[in-house]
């Protein structure tokens, strides 16, 4: 894969970058074909946006909400391989997330078609030579998420109820997948003393926010459904990488 210049300067200077979909679209496609050079790498797309019609609730809201559902996956990522990981519970300290931290929570498995197939392998090859490029380890611990965070008349929708934080990690990739029926959802960048370094609204299928962990934080705004009479959603797929200890 043919590192991206422009989004390892900006996320070296400015701590974050936002990729559009036009941008995007072609660096994964690079990324998927070197693990897939006969196949398209976004070959399953349709069954992959398909698949966040099947999310479990996240029943660990601590603010009594009911409008996020979700998936979880781990992958091993080294310069030979990406290995799906038994499945496990996903754990943030309280310094990360203190609406939802301290406890570990189990989230239904990301189903295998979709943690296995070209799309998300083309995202995790993606980060792994973006991320790589600019902090050699040879070893990555990744953890994936798929999102959705419903809007509805009576109650909007919180993509970060525990605020401007940061997610324990290294790096993270938020990759749109699609907005049904939904206003805002507006994502702030603030460096670790609160100044407000940027915001952006990730609105097309594969516009991306890309974070350097270990120096901003992130939130979003809440979402609310553009027709009241109808409900709406946010599908997105968060993905976190973390060298392992030792590497």
């Amino acid at each position: 894969m043919n590192t991206p210049p422009r989004l390892v300067d900006a996320i070296g200077r400015d701590g974050f970058a936002f990729a559009p979909a036009a941008e995007m679209r072609p660096l994964l496609a690079d990324a998927g074909s070197l693990a897939a050079p006969l196949d398209e790498p976004l070959a399953d797309w349709p069954d992959f946006v398909e698949s966040w019609n099947d999310l479990g609730p996240d029943t660990y809201m601590a603010d009594g909400g009911r409008y996020r559902k979700r998936r979880y996956g781990v992958f091993a990522v080294t310069g030979d391989a990406i290995v799906r990981q038994p499945h496990q519970p996903h754990y943030q300290s309280r310094d990360y997330n203190v609406l939802n931290g301290g406890i570990e929570r189990w989230f239904q498995p990301i189903l295998p078609e979709i943690g296995n197939g070209p799309t998300m392998t083309a995202v995790l090859m993606f980060c792994r030579g973006l991320f790589g490029s600019m902090a050699a380890s040879p070893s990555w611990h990744a953890e994936v998420h798929q999102f959705r965070i419903e809007a509805r008349r009576d109650e909007a929708g919180r993509p970060t109820p525990e605020g401007m934080h940061r997610d324990g990690h290294d790096y993270v990739l938020v990759l749109m997948i699609n907005r049904t029926n939904i206003a805002s959802g507006v994502t702030s960048i603030h460096d670790l003393d609160g100044r407000s370094l940027g915001d952006f609204t990730l609105t097309e299928p594969l516009d991306a926010a890309l974070v350097d962990d270990r120096k901003v934080t992130h939130g979003v705004t809440p979402v609310a459904p553009l027709d009241p009479a109808l409900p709406g959603h946010r599908d997105v797929l968060v993905v976190t990488f973390h060298r392992k200890a030792g590497a």
